[in-house]
């Protein structure tokens, strides 16, 4: 996407202010995805819970790099790991998933209850709420609709919770040795450049009036 479009939305923003559509749209929620996501609390970050709670400090905007809504749901909606994800499999059997999910047209999905721990970004889900965004390969790019729901969305939730990051998931790795960084394994780590650096300075920019604390300089 252009800056020229992000520069558009942003101004169409403003002009249409900050009222916000979400549809409840829940991925399973059962017993075993209950148990499993307390496991990984406590296991990845020594957080015993009885209930899998988080406090949101901070926004992770993410792409799926798949290219449909219904694809994209399919792929978070059971409660454990299909296959095709042995990199992460072996650290834990719990689904990856987010709070949210934006479609191509801008569409906001309520996935999870918004303080439900989500599996989205190695050492901060337990504080982290996930915005997963619809597409983001070269065939299925992000979209002005999308750019125009998720500065919304981080509007709403900022105003909502004492949250002090926004981050997109490929800056992640930016808080290890922060406070709020728990992950146990120093090699477990992945590769991300969701949701492209131009999308995340957009969402930003538009949002600096929530006062975000700057992200971590990369250590």
């Amino acid at each position: 996407m252009k800056n020229i479009i992000f520069y558009i939305s942003f101004l169409f923003l403003i002009s249409c202010g900050n009222s916000i559509k979400i549809i409840d749209k829940p991925i399973v929620w059962d017993e075993q995805r209950k148990e499993l996501t307390l496991e990984y609390l406590s296991e990845r970050y020594g957080l015993d819970q009885v209930e899998p709670y988080i406090i949101p400090k901070m926004i992770v905007v993410h792409w799926t790099a798949i290219p449909t809504l219904e694809k994209s749901f399919d792929a978070f909606n059971n409660s454990t790991l299909p296959n095709w994800r042995p990199d992460i499999k072996s650290v834990s059997g719990l689904n990856v998933s987010s709070q949210f999910l934006v479609d191509l047209d801008g569409t906001i999905y309520r996935l999870l209850p918004e303080q439900t721990m989500a599996r989205h970004v190695i050492g901060l889900n337990h504080c982290a709420i996930g915005i997963e965004n619809v597409g983001g390969t070269d065939e299925v790019p992000l979209t002005d609709a999308q750019l125009k729901s998720n500065i919304m969305l981080v509007n709403y939730l900022a105003d909502k919770y004492a949250i002090d990051y926004l981050i997109g998931h490929f800056e992640y790795t930016n808080f290890e040795g922060h406070d709020l960084w728990l992950e146990i394994d120093d090699g477990y780590r992945t590769e991300k450049t969701d949701p492209e650096k131009d999308f995340l300075d957009a969402v930003k920019e538009a949002t600096k009036n929530q006062q975000f604390k700057e992200t971590p300089k990369k250590i």
